[in-house]
């Protein structure tokens, strides 16, 4: 077990609230701290979990809540694990437990919560099936539903909420990166696809949660809403988080998307890439220990030009960035897609990867999600807080 010290403010910070300016539902205490006085919480959360400068386990203790237990996700309380590092149990201020989700369980022990009467779940997502903090939701959920413990979601803006797009999960591949039938890019906030994974029944059994979402103010999924913070230690800025939806496809072949560098989600290359433009070399980093062609010399594509707006316009995945990677590299010894088959996990479908390599267009691979599409759609709407 670590010893984590953090200083705890006295109060939790306050500001005036603008009208036109969006606010996660962590600010709004009004709605949630009546309900969880006198009651013996727990909270999952991490490093993005802040209300201004000010914690959300600080801002509680100090209204006096029974912090109980804390839960943390993939990458840890302080965010600083690197992608798919096993995290240890920790101590908050040598006193509160911090239980990782990303260890020996992925799922709240029962044991832990025999002493809770609600949970609260505070962590910033980016609105990706594969982003592994919706799967942490959904154990959360289940093992709360299991007991009859209540979970308050905290809900907080998707900064890729503005476009739906991918083909819809297969049940053969469900995992810990593709848990639920949705789309690739799904179009809620975290609380919003809490309420779906409910009422949809996709918890074990089909049992439902006692489930409260306190929603964001001045929020549409259209809003732009600058993330404060780094959701991950590989999404380091507003750009790597709109990109990473289209480049996180390249975790399942032989390509780099510059983890080992400071460019991560933002450049994509390989030693086999033409090297008469930008180039790069991927190097151990406590947020990327052991990346793709470590110490090798990588031709590149270099995307930190293109500007959020312009992406945001796109509106959907950009196969443009596989298909001209395959074509770079179609006199490789190796082949493009890794062998483990990772990418359908990431896909949730096999056909993606036999298309890639087969050479189908754009136009067509899109055209066969679009009916899952659809469908997904008139299932969304039942669970939407706001407005597209």
């Amino acid at each position: 077990m670590i010893l984590l010290s953090i200083s705890c403010q006295s109060q939790p910070a306050t500001e005036h609230k603008s009208h036109n300016k969006v606010y996660p539902g962590i600010y709004s205490t009004d709605l949630y701290v009546p309900r969880i006085k006198d009651k013996r919480v727990g909270i999952v959360v991490n490093h993005t979990s802040m209300v201004n400068d000010v914690h959300l386990v600080d801002t509680l203790i100090s209204l006096g809540i029974d912090v109980k237990l804390i839960w943390a996700p993939e990458h840890g309380f302080g965010g600083k694990a690197y992608n798919g590092e096993k995290v240890e149990d920790e101590l908050y201020n040598g006193q509160i437990l911090i239980r990782s989700l990303y260890g020996k369980n992925r799922k709240p022990a029962a044991d832990d919560l025999a002493d809770i009467d609600v949970i609260i779940f505070d962590i910033q997502d980016v609105g990706a099936r594969f982003y592994t903090y919706i799967s942490t939701l959904h154990y959360v959920m289940e093992a709360a539903a299991e007991i009859g413990v209540k979970v308050i979601i905290l809900d907080r803006p998707n900064p890729n909420a503005h476009y739906i797009d991918g083909p819809i999960r297969e049940d053969r591949f469900k995992s810990f990166v593709g848990m639920h039938p949705v789309p690739i890019v799904y179009g809620m906030t975290i609380g919003e696809y809490g309420q779906m994974i409910n009422g949809e029944r996709w918890l074990e059994e089909g049992i439902q949660c006692k489930l409260t979402v306190i929603p964001n103010q001045n929020y549409t999924h259209r809003s732009k809403y600058i993330l404060p913070i780094p959701p991950s230690p590989n999404l380091p800025n507003q750009k790597a988080i709109l990109l990473y939806p289209s480049l996180c496809l390249f975790e399942g072949t032989v390509v780099s998307v510059g983890r080992g560098t400071h460019m991560q989600f933002q450049i994509y290359g390989h030693p086999d890439f033409p090297r008469d433009g930008f180039t790069f070399t991927p190097r151990s980093m406590s947020s990327s220990k052991y990346p793709k062609h470590e110490g090798q010399l990588c031709g590149g594509i270099d995307l930190r030009d293109k500007s959020d707006a312009t992406i945001k316009r796109e509106g959907k995945l950009n196969l443009t960035y596989i298909l001209q990677a395959k074509s770079y590299l179609k006199d490789i010894d190796e082949p493009f897609f890794l062998t483990n088959n990772w990418i359908n996990k990431l896909v949730g479908t096999s056909e993606f990867q036999d298309q890639i390599n087969s050479g189908v267009s754009i136009e067509e691979i899109r055209a066969g999600w679009q009916e899952g599409i659809d469908s997904f759609k008139k299932v969304r709407a039942a669970y939407l807080l706001y407005d597209d």
